[in-house]
């Protein structure tokens, strides 16, 4: 079973390749990234997608989420993956564990779970009976459900009104990413593909 231990160890043992080095084009030349933010959005160049090597025993396809780092990796072929840039959960609010990709939608709409209108009735009751996909809906562009044992964890890897929180854990548990990098992750995502979160 991959380990968060095992996962850094892959990553550290082979190197983080730069875009000057030879190593770099030769992995990274057929990989089309998506664009820098758009004006405005002040995330840290680190959290830009990156072409990278990692242990080729990962599995393509699928997704890893290292929260204590902010980084989210998905796994293009043996020995490549692609690293983005996240927001994760409030230290209380973190989510861990191993599910799958059960649903993908395009400006999906939003409802607050029970236990957000608990925690901060002020900011999320009004919602408590959904709010339709669009532009200021805060899972934005695109949302990626998690599920485990068939059944939705209520946790979305998603797009976000809220860029600049990338890099930071504030959100209630979901995945954020830059509405840029997650149409780029959703487009090569596949329905069932296994995701690790650490």
């Amino acid at each position: 079973m991959l380990t968060r231990r095992l996962f850094a160890q892959g990553i550290a043992a082979t190197g983080l390749a730069t875009a000057a080095s030879p190593a770099f084009a030769m992995i990274g030349q057929d990989i089309i990234l998506p664009p820098a933010p758009l004006e405005g959005v002040a995330i840290a160049p680190e959290f830009y997608p990156t072409v990278l090597r990692v242990k080729r025993e990962f599995e393509p396809g699928s997704i890893i989420v290292i929260s204590s780092q902010h980084f989210l990796y998905y796994i293009v072929r043996p020995g490549v993956a692609i690293r983005y840039g996240v927001a994760v959960g409030k230290a209380e609010l973190v989510f861990r564990g191993a599910c799958v990709v059960g649903r993908k939608v395009e400006w999906p709409s939003w409802k607050p779970t029970p236990e957000m209108i608990e925690r901060n009735p002020k900011a999320y009751k009004k919602y408590e009976d959904g709010m339709p996909g669009g532009p200021t809906n805060p899972l934005g562009a695109r949302a990626i459900y998690l599920y485990q044992d068939g059944r939705d964890t209520a946790i979305r890897i998603h797009g976000t009104i809220e860029p600049n929180s990338i890099g930071h854990s504030v959100s209630n548990g979901c995945l954020r990413m830059v509405n840029e990098h997650v149409i780029d992750l959703y487009d090569r995502v596949a329905l069932g593909a296994p995701v690790m979160v650490y």
